[in-house]
């Protein structure tokens, strides 16, 4: 009788489902504020202040107002539906930090490759992991106040993108703009695994 008792536990358990998505990107992009504003939990957040170490060695050109940096992950949550969540894991930009990445990657169903048209060039390493890894991506690219706006196919060229990565603009402050994105990714994602 204990076990019949335990039968409904474990069946809600096997069709509990979390994704994980990973949200990545250069230093300063917006990553973490982009986990802060759709996690419908407070997100964790291992930010440190920028100290003396990273001068030299961190690039701040285009965020000098920047006083702090995450140095392990942001992490957040999105319930779906009942039993259906996604796990949301911001990667640090720096390139000290990306011997996480690997950690992080594990099990992931896609990545957000945030991007910032002042400082495009601090996405390429993202770009270039998952495509290396073979992990569906999509490219955002955050539209930051005063930042010129680019078509999505120069972004795209200029990425050296020939493939059919997704490109979207959007502003990772906005709830709604966000959606999209992860919207994006995941039809993408899922779109690529039912073809295989």
């Amino acid at each position: 009788m204990g076990y019949a008792a335990s039968e409904p536990d474990t069946t809600e358990a096997a069709s509990a489902l979390a994704i994980k998505i990973l949200i990545a990107g250069g230093f300063g992009v917006g990553k973490t504020t982009m986990v802060g504003t759709i996690s419908e939990i407070r997100p964790l957040h291992t930010e440190e202040l920028l100290s003396e170490r990273g001068v030299g060695v961190d690039d701040i050109s285009g965020v000098e107002s920047k006083i702090t940096t995450t140095v392990a992950l942001d992490f957040g949550r999105i319930t779906i539906r009942e039993g259906l969540w996604l796990y949301l894991f911001g990667t640090p930009g720096q390139d000290r930090f990306w011997f996480m990445w690997d950690e992080l990657a594990v099990g992931a169903l896609g990545a957000v490759v945030l991007a910032d048209t002042r400082r495009l060039q601090e996405c390429f390493p993202a770009v270039d992991y998952f495509e290396q890894r073979g992990i569906p991506f999509v490219v955002a690219v955050n539209c930051f106040d005063g930042a010129r706006r680019h078509d999505p196919d120069k972004v795209r060229r200029a990425l050296g993108l020939g493939g059919v990565a997704p490109i979207v603009l959007c502003d990772v402050r906005d709830r709604e703009s966000v959606k999209d994105v992860l919207t994006t990714l995941i039809t993408y994602a899922v779109e690529g695994v039912s073809k295989d």
